[in-house]
């Protein structure tokens, strides 16, 4: 239904700015010019017909229909050559030359008037909720995956299965803060700053030596107004010298393909929320109060404060004390493995979490007899090396949680294992290829390895989509982000005005088109925006989630909405060079999702 309304309001534009040309060109009283200068490049412009030797056409009855409308206005309405008199022109076009005899017109009055036409089109012809249909329970696709041909389905846990409320992040920040000041002696002064909601996104590259956090692109570079000293904004011209005179960051050369080091760490799983606002607390708190410190060590004991929460059990003691308040969804998790498992799919569950904590969260989420959903059950196994490397052998564990002694010549159904690798993973089961589509949300320690070494398929589990669907669900960010676009496209097309007056109309359109960047980047997020956008370009996130993964949703639950022998068709987005012809292609979120029905009774 919304594809259908983008469709005709894709049309309705394309109809209106091709009558109201017309009318402006009126308005204006901006006679044809002499086509000569088009017709020896082999071009029609604007439906007149270029005769030879530079004879004028008349327009002709059929105006071509696939004219993008703003270009076609400019190119039907002006012409003009910088330095030379209107009047007074030659055009010159291989070899021959026209002149021109139109009178002179007022830039300023021509460029205002196609400003406020552009904008009674986006304000007239957006049929209200045109994006309110996009569905958060929709599962995207970057690569074409048929269900049908998928026989074993492989589970991480933590933010797989187990999905964790907010108020985990925060205690996980307090009990760092706590470890930061009393084992590792920072000032007390840090103990004052409490944890700051939503400040972080997931994604982020933080400078290692320099103590910044920030948002780069697809192409590596830094989305100015979003790099971060401590809690405070650092300025776009220091940001540039900081960098050598550019925003361009050669990650290759500071990172290692896991995100990791020497110079520069992107944070990529949800927990590492926490961690970020920390790194941003301690080092406000040093930069507050004039104290020098080293930003090499502040990471590194960070780091290791946030890690002790884990190792030492207290995120795990935490959730086990009361699963209510931190397990989100748990019914839904059950509805999906009951599902594949009544169709006869066979499941494994891969996760780093310890047996005890990953039973007890199961059996609150699925049943005492979660385990029968299983044919593999592997804790503890250290991703991403259990993916890469084979040097850690299958060890089983008892009923009570002990390790055995025994050589693994199977995994089988009922047995719990510890660490292990992929190697032997294969070798046991057999389970390769295609056929096998494993689930997690952590881009590199999950999926990577996965895809481009042993063909799997993947599925990113990405919780931040079903908030960022309801901003892109919203007329504020619709009008805003139409509107941006149309600006663009106008000061792509009127930028030859070179005049003085044209150039402040310019400027001052430059300076609505970042005011207009601005807002959209703070609906998602005041400090960084939004995880997959940097403002035009896709965020570095989102390379890899596209690189990674064949399929991302906002959780498992989202394959109730599908059967098992659906098709995932990846959307043809136009590439730059390619005219946006197939208009049933807009949105994947508009579609109506299909047997949405099937989770009435657990939403």
């Amino acid at each position: 239904m919304a594809c259908k309304k983008l469709g005709s309001l894709s049309n309705a534009m394309w109809q209106r700015s091709t009558t109201s040309r017309v009318s402006l060109c009126a308005g204006l009283n901006i006679p044809a010019f002499a086509c000569g200068s088009f017709a020896s490049a082999g071009a029609t412009m604007n439906g007149q017909n270029c005769c030879k030797d530079g004879q004028n056409c008349g327009p002709t009855r059929n105006l071509a229909a696939n004219h993008n409308p703003v270009a076609a206005a400019v190119t039907s309405q002006r012409h003009q050559i910088v330095g030379k008199n209107r009047g007074e022109e030659s055009l010159t076009k291989s070899g021959r030359a026209f002149s021109s005899t139109a009178p002179q017109i007022n830039n300023k009055t021509y460029l205002w008037a196609r400003y406020n036409e552009m904008k009674r089109l986006v304000h007239d012809l957006i049929p209200p909720g045109v994006c309110s249909l996009l569905n958060p329970s929709t599962i995207y696709a970057n690569n074409e995956v048929n269900l049908e041909e998928v026989d074993i389905y492989g589970f991480d846990y933590d933010y797989t299965l187990a999905l964790y409320s907010s108020a985990l992040d925060e205690m996980i920040y307090n009990k760092a803060r706590e470890f930061l000041v009393q084992h590792y002696k920072y000032p007390e002064g840090i103990s004052k700053y409490d944890y700051i909601p939503n400040f972080a996104t997931r994604g982020l590259h933080y400078d290692i030596q320099k103590g910044l956090l920030m948002k780069i692109d697809a192409f590596h570079y830094i989305q100015l107004g979003t790099v971060y000293r401590g809690l405070k904004p650092v300025p776009d011209d220091e940001v540039m010298k900081l960098y050598g005179g550019s925003n361009h960051v050669p990650l290759h050369q500071v990172s290692g393909f896991y995100g990791k080091g020497p110079k520069m760490k992107q944070f990529m799983d949800v927990f590492s929320i926490p961690e970020m606002t920390l790194l941003a607390a301690a080092n406000d708190y040093f930069i507050s109060n004039d104290i020098e410190y080293d930003p090499v060590h502040l990471y590194k004991d960070v780091s290791d404060a946030i890690g002790m929460v884990h190792i030492k059990g207290y995120m795990y003691k935490w959730i086990m004390q009361d699963l209510e308040k931190y397990i989100l969804r748990g019914d839904e998790t059950y509805a999906v493995l009951h599902r594949l498992a009544s169709h006869g799919k066979k499941l494994f569950l891969i996760t780093n979490s310890p047996f005890s904590f990953v039973d007890k969260g199961m059996k609150y989420m699925v049943g005492k007899e979660w385990r029968d959903f299983f044919d593999v059950v592997i804790v503890q196994a250290d991703k991403p090396h259990f993916f890469n490397d084979c040097v850690k052998p299958f060890r089983r564990l008892d009923s009570n949680g002990d390790l055995q002694w025994d050589r693994i010549k199977s995994l089988d159904k009922g047995q719990i294992y510890k660490q292990g690798n992929l190697v032997d993973f294969l070798k046991l089961t057999g389970w390769r290829g295609s056929k096998v589509f494993y689930f997690g949300d952590h881009l590199y320690s999950d999926l990577a390895d996965l895809m481009l070494r042993h063909g799997w398929r993947t599925g990113a589990i990405v919780p931040e989509l079903e908030v960022e669907t309801k901003v892109v669900n919203t007329e504020q960010y619709a009008q805003s982000l139409t509107w941006l676009q149309a600006l663009t496209g106008l000061l792509e097309r009127m930028q030859m005005y070179r005049d003085p007056e044209s150039k402040k109309v310019l400027q001052e359109w430059l300076k609505e088109r970042e005011e207009l960047r601005a807002v959209t980047k703070n609906l998602f997020n005041p400090h960084f925006g939004s995880i997959f956008r940097t403002c035009h370009n896709p965020t570095y996130f989102s390379r890899r989630l596209c690189r990674f993964s064949d399929l991302y949703m906002a959780s498992i639950s989202c394959l109730l909405n599908y059967d098992l022998s659906y098709t995932f068709y990846p959307r043809r987005t136009p590439l730059q060079h390619e005219a946006p012809l197939w208009m049933d292609q807009l949105c994947t979120g508009c579609m109506k999702t299909p047997f949405l029905e099937e989770m009435a009774h657990i939403r």
